[in-house]
């Protein structure tokens, strides 16, 4: 693998763990408890958003340099606003029934500071390629902890994943997993997990190194 294509896995592969924009970074709060009470729910936000955040980083990369610093900003809604446009119509025309659960969720992509960060910390200051996989691991990312969430959170208060029953009628559904306190509490839990495993990788990189140097 060469120095392009390691650099490129990196910007991938930071999105999803490194640097995951919801369980690292606490980026994109405001969908991420108010839609997850079901997995296809989380998994249409997660789509619209990683479409948009694609999209919007591949023609931020690709006009970076006709843009003037002082109007990046507002080049950067109008792109994003775009995207979104897109995505929510194409929700509305598709899946009628998702789209009106999900309401001004939808529309409010545009104000998502994760959206907007990416392009202006990284897809205009960089090169197509490294703006788009940046784009796919952050998306990727954030829509690996809609999931998450969602799937957890229907299984515990519906008893279901994707609407498909698992655990049949005499199943007690926990009503609050799919109520607000429920978001934050899953989210909660999530989280710690997700740091226990993040500092035991660590602690476990620094037995080796401590093991080689010994060894040395």
């Amino acid at each position: 693998m060469d120095k392009t294509q390691n650099q490129a896995y990196e910007e991938f592969i930071k999105g999803i763990w490194r640097e995951n924009p919801v369980f690292v970074q606490v980026l994109g709060m405001c969908p991420m408890l108010a839609v997850t009470n079901s997995a296809i729910n989380a998994f249409a936000m997660g789509g619209a958003t990683f479409f948009v955040l694609v999209g919007s980083s591949f023609l931020v990369a690709s006009f970076k340099n006709l843009i003037r610093k002082q109007v990046r900003i507002s080049s950067f809604i109008i792109i994003i606003a775009t995207f979104v446009t897109v995505a929510d119509y194409t929700l509305e025309a598709l899946v009628p029934t998702v789209h009106k659960e999900l309401g001004a969720f939808i529309p409010l992509i545009v104000a998502n500071c994760m959206i907007l960060g990416r392009q202006e910390a990284f897809a205009s200051k960089n090169t197509i390629s490294m703006a788009v996989m940046d784009a796919i691991g952050m998306a990727a990312g954030f829509m690996l902890a809609l999931l998450t969430l969602g799937s957890v959170r229907e299984i515990l208060g519906n008893g279901s994943l994707f609407g498909v029953d698992l655990f049949g009628p005499d199943f007690e559904p926990w009503i609050i997993m799919i109520l607000p306190p429920g978001g934050f509490l899953t989210l909660g839990l999530i989280l710690l997990v997700f740091n226990w495993f993040t500092v035991k990788k660590a602690q476990f990189i620094d037995k080796v190194a401590a093991a080689e140097r010994s060894s040395s």
